[in-house]
């Protein structure tokens, strides 16, 4: 009799996908270094490492993105010739990428078709994918609105559609690419659930994760990489986060915010009656009165999409808005020619966008010209009247090197970073000007372990230098581990205030979902209908 794993496949069966010697160089950088791994069908095996790890890039061969200078890849046990992308999806792989490659003005169907019509005749194609989603919806409970632009879904909605159109194009073996980097926790946690599914139907998925959470929770095997090595295969369940960790770093990563208690001092931001109307007329914040401290950091919660961005907008110049700020006392113009991000920085606030790619940096541009970005006038870059480059690429070296960004090159495009080095570009713009007042969206987005270290350091050293610190974050273990108070928002309004050590994620779960201390008992069904309301996600189930 053949022995059983522990996910019941046999002991002898053939790898779904082992990997054997696969190296790959981009010019003198060697992103993948004689890499092997083997993993079994049936199972979730996460791949962790650094930004940078060579992770992305070791899928990406898998995929038939790019080619491996060496080695040999095998599916089920035979050698395969992935050429290209169509070859990869031939031979049952698909992948779905941290930035989404879908057309947005496109519906659901229209995008799950794409690539894979049958003949130039559209209307069979679009009748037989209709026909598949249903079966699909069945069985893994990947409910999509077919006819939805996808312009209108959310983003966790946008996800399944990515799922989707691997699955309708048969795909045995499903990669992701650090899938919940863009999603909230209640969408992460749907999206477990997925692939549990997808598992217990004999898929074999990769996750492309930082997340050590993620990786103890759905996962069965994890292998881990840094500077393009394969450093460890384990079985999740013998393993720790701590562990993963220092396998991940190459030494011991402090897993916890490591600060002391604050000591607030005068108000520094001063928030009345802020009201924010878009440009279809709907109110997105509605009357939010708050205040932060210097010396301390005031965190706000919620599921994205109740207010949190048009707060940081609108605090930060980019969005107009009615009611009284005042920053160290003095008003700030909420209108007009006057309310733009240069006379923010020029009252003592900074602000680290949500998303650093659209927001934070011109992606084509050179690092050291991206750290100049809203800091142009500043007269030590200044030769005459002309600006003074090389001194800006020496102000950048400088700031690369504080803040760790590998590589350390100031010509380099933003493009060619990784995303924790592009986050740690825009903190070291930003934290380096010695502001009054820092907003700080989404810190730790698509950020490493390592990174996810270094910038909670540099916001606690800040807060104990007696900044001000306006925090917003979907991830509730930050929240609570960085806030000194913590204010919850639902709808564009503030349910409800906190102070970290006397509450807890259930408690701010409640309040993100707008159930309030007087209003506790709501029924299940009806939490997770005002969460369905919270994430802003109107699309109908097939």
């Amino acid at each position: 009799m053949t022995a059983n794993d522990s996910r019941g496949q046999p002991e002898t069966a053939a790898p779904a996908i082992e990997l054997k010697g696969i190296s790959k160089a981009f010019g003198p950088v060697q992103a993948n270094k004689d890499i092997s791994i083997r993993v079994m069908p049936g199972t979730i095996h996460g791949i962790i490492g650094e930004n940078g790890a060579g992770k992305s890039t070791l899928m990406s061969i898998l995929y038939g993105f790019y080619k491996a200078d060496a080695g040999e890849i095998f599916i089920a046990g035979r050698k395969a010739n992935i050429t290209d992308s169509q070859a990869a999806i031939a031979a049952g792989i698909g992948m779905v990428f941290q930035h989404f490659k879908l057309v947005e003005n496109f519906t659901v169907l229209e995008n799950i078709i794409l690539g894979a019509e049958d003949g130039w005749k559209l209307r069979p194609s679009l009748n037989k994918a209709r026909k598949s989603l249903v079966e699909l919806a069945k069985d893994y409970g990947l409910n999509v609105e077919p006819d939805a632009l996808v312009q209108d879904i959310g983003v966790g909605m946008q996800q399944r559609v990515e799922i989707l159109k691997a699955l309708y194009r048969q795909a045995d073996i499903l990669i992701l690419d650090e899938p919940t980097g863009v999603l909230t926790p209640a969408e992460a946690d749907q999206l477990f659930r997925i692939l549990g599914r997808l598992r217990s139907e004999g898929k074999t998925i990769i996750l492309i994760t930082h997340k050590l959470r993620e990786i103890m929770e759905i996962t069965d095997t994890v292998s881990v990489m840094r500077r393009g090595e394969m450093t460890a295969t384990v079985q999740t369940a013998e393993t720790s986060p701590a562990e993963l960790a220092e396998l991940m770093v190459g030494r011991k990563v402090l897993l916890r915010v490591d600060k002391t208690p604050a000591t607030p001092g005068e108000v520094v931001l001063d928030v009345k009656n802020l009201k924010v109307v878009d440009d279809k007329g709907v109110e997105r914040l509605r009357g939010i009165n708050l205040n932060v401290r210097a010396g301390e950091v005031l965190g706000i919660a919620g599921v994205a999409g109740n207010g949190q961005s048009e707060l940081l907008e609108v605090l930060g110049g980019y969005q107009d808005g009615t009611g009284e700020v005042r920053v160290n006392g003095q008003l700030i113009d909420l209108t007009g020619k006057k309310s733009d991000g240069q006379s923010r920085r020029a009252r003592g606030i900074a602000h680290v966008p949500e998303d650093r790619q659209r927001e934070g940096l011109i992606m084509e541009y050179q690092a050291w010209e991206n750290t100049a970005f809203g800091y142009h006038r500043d007269p030590a870059y200044k030769s005459g009247i002309l600006m003074d480059n090389a001194a800006i690429r020496a102000d950048t070296a400088e700031k690369m090197e504080r803040f760790d960004v590998r590589p350390p090159n100031p010509r380099l495009e933003a493009k060619n970073f990784s995303g924790g080095n592009q986050q740690k570009l825009v903190l070291a713009r930003e934290i380096e000007r010695n502001p009054d007042l820092l907003l700080i969206g989404q810190p730790t987005r698509g950020v490493d372990i390592g990174a996810i270290e270094f910038i909670h350091q540099q916001i606690v050293a800040l807060r104990d230098q007696g900044k001000a610190i306006l925090l917003v974050s979907v991830e509730l273990e930050e929240i609570l581990a960085l806030s000194d108070r913590i204010a919850v928002m639902f709808d564009g309004k503030i349910m409800g205030e906190r102070l970290p050590d006397q509450t807890d994620e259930k408690e701010l779960g409640l309040l993100m979902a707008g159930i309030t201390d007087t209003d506790r008992d709501h029924s299940v069904e009806e939490v997770e209908a005002n969460l369905a309301h919270a994430g802003g996600d109107t699309s109908k189930e097939v």
